[in-house]
C-alpha cells in the first residue's frame, strides 16, 4: 500500500532529507587515499547521533554499519572495513538517517584521485540519469516514465542496468510502496499522486548488468568485476510541482572543484 504524507510529514521528511546531506558532506571533507571506510563509517554515526538522528541503516535486518560502502565493482550494501582508500578508486555511499520519525535516504559516488576516464564519465552519466529520472517524477504521470527514463539514457550508451536492486518509496519505514526500478517502460505502474515520498536511485555498471551477492548476504557485485556507480535522492511529489528533498549541495562545498 503506498502511503501518501500531509503537508506536515513532508515537512519533517525534509529535516530526515536534510542530516542526510549534511552527513554525506561531512564524510565528504574525509574521502581521500589512505582513509578507510571503517573510519568514514564511523565519521557518518557520530555526526549523526551529534545531530539528534539515528543512522538507519545501522541494525536494519542485521546490517552491521552506519554507512553502505560501494568501492569499485560494489553496486550496493557493501560493509565499512580496513580498506585504505587508493588512488583511481570510486566510492559509492548509501546512507538512510531517521529523525523525529521520519527518513531521508540518500547516496553519492566519489572519485578518489585519478580515476580512469571511462570510468569517470560512467559517474556523470549515471548522476545525470537521476536528474532525467525526477523530471519524469510529476504528479498524474505513471511511475515507469521514471524508470525508462534512467534505463534509456543509460543504456544508449552502452552500460548494464542493475535490475535486482531498486528504488523505493520512503517515510516512516525506510523502505515503503512502491518500488522504483531503473528500467521499465513509460505508461505503466503505479500513478503519481500528491503525498508520494519515493527514492529513485539509478546503480548503473560500467558492463554487464548482471550482478553477484557475496557470502555475507548483503555485498552485491558486478559479476564481471567492472566499475558500478550509485546516486539517489530522496523526492515528494506535491500538487503541481516536485521537490528534492536531500541535496548534494554539502557534497559540493566539501569537495570544492573535485565535485562531479
Amino acid at each position: 500500500m503506498i502511503y501518501l504524507k500531509t503537508a506536515e510529514e513532508i515537512l519533517l521528511m525534509q529535516e530526515a532529507a536534510t542530516l542526510v546531506s549534511r552527513t554525506l558532506g561531512e564524510v565528504a571533507k574525509w574521502v581521500a587515499p589512505g582513509v578507510t571506510t571503517a573510519r568514514l563509517d564511523t565519521i557518518a554515526r557520530e555526526f549523526i547521533q551529534d545531530n539528534g538522528g539515528r543512522p538507519a541503516c545501522l541494525g536494519y535486518g542485521g546490517f552491521p554499519a552506519t554507512l553502505c560502502i560501494e568501492v569499485n565493482d560494489t553496486v550496493v550494501h557493501g560493509f565499512p572495513s580496513d580498506y585504505a582508500l587508493r588512488d583511481g578508486d570510486i566510492l559509492g555511499i548509501d546512507t538512510v538517517v531517521e529523525l523525529n520519525g521520519y527518513h531521508g535516504d540518500s547516496a553519492y559516488t566519489f572519485a578518489i584521485g585519478n580515476v580512469e576516464a571511462k570510468t569517470l564519465q560512467l559517474l556523470h552519466d549515471t548522476k545525470h540519469s537521476l536528474s532525467l529520472g525526477i523530471a519524469e517524477a510529476k504528479e498524474g504521470a505513471r511511475l515507469g516514465n521514471i524508470s525508462n527514463a534512467v534505463q534509456s539514457f543509460c543504456e544508449r550508451r552502452g552500460y548494464g542496468v542493475v535490475r535486482e536492486m531498486c528504488g523505493h518509496g520512503i517515510g516512516r519505514s525506510m523502505h515503503e510502496s512502491p518500488e522504483v526500478p531503473n528500467y521499465g517502460r513509460r505508461g505503466i505502474g503505479p500513478i503519481l499522486k500528491a503525498g508520494m515520498c519515493i527514492c529513485i536511485e539509478p546503480m548503473i555498471n560500467l558492463g554487464s548488468k548482471n550482478v553477484v551477492i557475496s557470502n555475507d548476504g548483503w555485498t552485491c557485485k558486478t559479476k564481471d568485476h567492472k566499475p558500478s556507480a550509485h546516486y539517489e535522492h530522496t523526492i515528494a511529489i506535491l500538487p503541481g510541482e516536485t521537490r528534492v528533498l536531500t541535496t548534494f549541495d554539502y557534497i559540493q562545498e566539501a569537495l570544492g572543484d573535485r565535485f562531479i
